[in-house]
């Protein structure tokens, strides 16, 4: 499925380590494409913890589950803030 690049930015930045403009500049730079293929897995990641989430709610599961929801929107907030992309260096790395 293609997504614009509006619909693949249309998240909820706050509690992210956001800059538009390093987001900005990865859409039109040498690894646009791989990017856009960052946001589409960030994208997938976060209606699967959204989902994870309200399969579990009220369960005994739901304790347990908030461990893999959190790891799944970890992935997808570095994937969209560019960590992963080639020469940005993920954070505490060398």
């Amino acid at each position: 499925m293609h997504h614009s690049d509006a619909e693949l930015l249309d998240f909820d930045t706050s509690e992210l380590d956001w800059d538009e403009e390093r987001a900005r500049n990865a859409l039109s730079g040498p690894a646009a494409e791989l990017y856009r293929n960052h946001l589409h897995i960030a994208m997938h990641l976060s209606q699967w913890a959204e989902r994870e989430t309200d399969r579990t709610k009220g369960s005994d599961a739901d304790e347990r589950s908030a461990g893999f929801v959190h790891a799944l929107e970890e992935v997808a907030a570095h994937l969209r803030q560019t960590d992963y992309l080639p020469g940005n260096g993920f954070p505490g790395s060398t």
